[in-house]
């Protein structure tokens, strides 16, 4: 597996390549993706959005039209899709495929994970491929994703870490912002994260 990584917009936003076997996914493409992704793809196969705040998804509509492939998301997130809420003049996209929970998907035989992780957005995700986690804006390098959004939930984060600190297994961590972590090392740090949300 080969990850390229490159930064976009404003809010540095994570735009993920992921290549194996020759095929391409493209994960979260932000604000001014469109033109490094069709760079730097040979065989693009599918969008897959952590969840769906602007910054994340800005680039869908236009790299759906030009490279011909799906769209995929977790179920709760798709309103944000057509109704941005964080940002003027996002560009509508519309999914093709609708993520139900903890769902595994075969794409082209490439096997990915879903892993969902509500609070920051009520679709958040992970999305798991081999050992590595793309976690978006759930867990970052020595952080969590903020809960106080609009149709953001500290209530639902703490569900989340709590169900996330019961995972055993290690994985890498590719976040939506920042550098690269272990799962093992966050697990340490959040439950201050959780006593953090429910004294505030």
């Amino acid at each position: 597996m080969e990850i390229k990584i490159q930064p976009m917009g404003a809010t540095q936003t994570n735009c993920y390549i992921v290549t194996i076997d020759n095929k391409d996914l493209i994960i979260d493409p932000g604000i001014g993706a469109t033109k490094w992704v069709v760079k730097n793809t040979k065989n693009p196969i599918a969008i897959l959005n952590t969840h769906g705040h602007y910054d994340h998804v800005w680039s869908n509509a236009e790299l759906k039209e030009k490279l011909k492939v799906p769209i995929y998301i977790q179920k709760d997130d798709e309103f944000m899709l057509t109704k941005p809420l964080l940002a003027q003049n996002t560009p509508p996209s519309k999914a093709d495929y609708l993520v139900n929970g903890d769902e595994e998907l075969y794409i082209d035989n490439i096997k990915v994970q879903y892993r969902h992780f509500p609070g920051h957005t009520p679709g958040n995700s992970i999305i798991e491929i081999e050992d590595v986690w793309f976690s978006g804006d759930f867990i970052f390098d020595g952080s969590i994703g903020r809960w106080d959004f609009p149709f953001s939930s500290g209530e639902d984060m703490i569900k989340s870490l709590n169900k996330v600190m019961k995972i055993e297994k290690d994985f890498t961590l590719y976040p939506g912002h920042g550098v690269s972590t272990t799962l093992k090392r966050e697990q340490k740090r959040l439950p201050l994260w959780i006593e953090y949300i429910k004294n505030n």
